[in-house]
């Protein structure tokens, strides 16, 4: 391995790290965010309300924070005030007297979350210039995934051994800090992470009239049929409190053995986050194929079966579930990096997700129509709307090769 890569590996393992306790904190606190909001005396409409407008203001702030780092050049800056307000954010709860200042907190990290991912993707997608975009993405969706089930992990414990919720966010005071800690160390280590890009000789780097990457205002039309695709596969793909709902309403498995099956999914999607981004950098975009057509087939498995006797079929279909969070998660973005050259990446990644997370909102919104409406309804649309993206995909796959 040259000296020029082991580098870009270092900074994709620092990153990592700083995933790996960021997740701990957000993830820890999202576990229990519904239950305290409750005590605080929140009603179920307004529980609702704040999680689906924290989750649209992060999703509309990142192609407003992607187009920043792109003009500014400031990747760094934007990233590390993007974790600070997202991760102090959880540890404050704590402090929180009323379900409204607790409301303030749970979306201002929703919008850190929002501010901070489009130019740490971008950071990432320059040592992936080096080190491989599918290594590098689907390594960090493994630690991001290693933190997700720790996080509530900790917390569950809190809990199991009398404490109260405010101990449990107040602990989480020092994964938040060992994360900001290491990202501001980052900051000094490898202050322009963007030379990776150029050192990799990135083949984004130049349109096919040899124009430099900086003269590209706009994205390539590939950018824009993966994009159309992806809302297809976002739109499908339900949302796991729709799936735990469904296990709770059907009798497939007891109430404690929900959180299992949810470490089950987070477990396998760690696993084929790695396996997929390695097979992108062999295979090439082709390899998210392979991802969707796996979870294409969580949703007859999740929900076509009711009682004690769904067990197995709910534990294969969350597997399934898994595999797919992990290609949404990793490869999906290594791809979108293929695809813009680094001077646009920012716009592109925040565009991007923007997109995303309407397409699943409103694709979770449908789903949770189609739940109370008829049940074959829901797994033909999910399924259906999933097979949608793939041509789109061969496309992408094709034009990249």
């Amino acid at each position: 391995m040259n000296p020029q890569t082991k580098r870009a590996m270092t900074f994709v393992g620092l990153i990592g790290v700083v995933s790996l306790f960021a997740d701990m904190t957000y993830e820890g606190a999202r576990s229990i965010n519904g239950p305290y909001l409750a005590i605080l005396g929140a009603g179920s409409l307004a529980v609702g309300i704040i999680a689906g407008v924290g989750e649209l203001l992060g999703y509309l702030l990142r192609p407003l924070s992607g187009a920043g780092a792109d003009r500014t050049g400031r990747y760094w800056t934007i990233t590390i005030v993007g974790y600070v307000v997202n991760l102090f954010a959880v540890p404050a709860l704590a402090l929180a007297g009323s379900w409204p200042v607790a409301a303030i907190l749970m979306i201002a990290e929703r919008m850190g979350k929002g501010v901070r991912n489009p130019p740490r993707d971008v950071m990432l997608s320059a040592a992936g210039s080096v080190a491989g975009q599918g290594w590098v993405f689907g390594f960090h969706e493994a630690m991001d995934q290693l933190g997700a089930t720790l996080g509530p992990l900790i917390v569950a414990l809190v809990l199991l051994l009398h404490g109260s919720y405010h101990h449990a966010y107040g602990l989480l005071l020092i994964p938040a800090i060992l994360a900001v800690g290491v990202v501001v160390a980052g900051r000094f280590v490898y202050p322009h992470p963007e030379r990776f890009d150029r050192e990799g000789g990135s083949k984004t780097d130049a349109d096919d009239s040899g124009a430099p990457r900086e003269a590209r205002a706009r994205f390539p039309r590939v950018y824009w049929i993966y994009l159309v695709g992806i809302m297809f596969l976002a739109a499908g793909f339900a949302d796991f409190p729709i799936i735990a709902f469904h296990f709770h309403q059907a009798g497939t498995v007891s109430p404690d053995l929900v959180p299992v099956l949810y470490a089950v999914a987070m477990a396998v999607d760690a696993i084929a986050a790695l396996i997929l981004g390695a097979l992108l950098d062999r295979l090439g975009a082709i390899t998210m194929v392979v991802g969707v057509a796996l979870a294409l087939f969580f949703a007859p498995l999740v929900f076509g079966f009711a009682g004690g006797g769904a067990v197995v079929p709910a534990f294969i279909g969350m597997a399934l579930w898994g595999i797919g969070m992990g290609a949404h998660e990793s490869i999906m973005s290594a791809i979108v990096a293929k695809i813009v050259p680094f001077g646009s990446r920012g716009r592109a990644f925040g565009t991007f997700n923007a997109a995303y997370g309407g397409a699943w909102f409103l694709g979770s919104a449908l789903i949770g129509y189609l739940y109370g409406v008829s049940i074959p309804a829901l797994i033909a649309f999910s399924m259906v709307a999933q097979a949608a993206s793939i041509p789109f995909i061969v496309v992408v796959a094709r034009r990249l090769r």
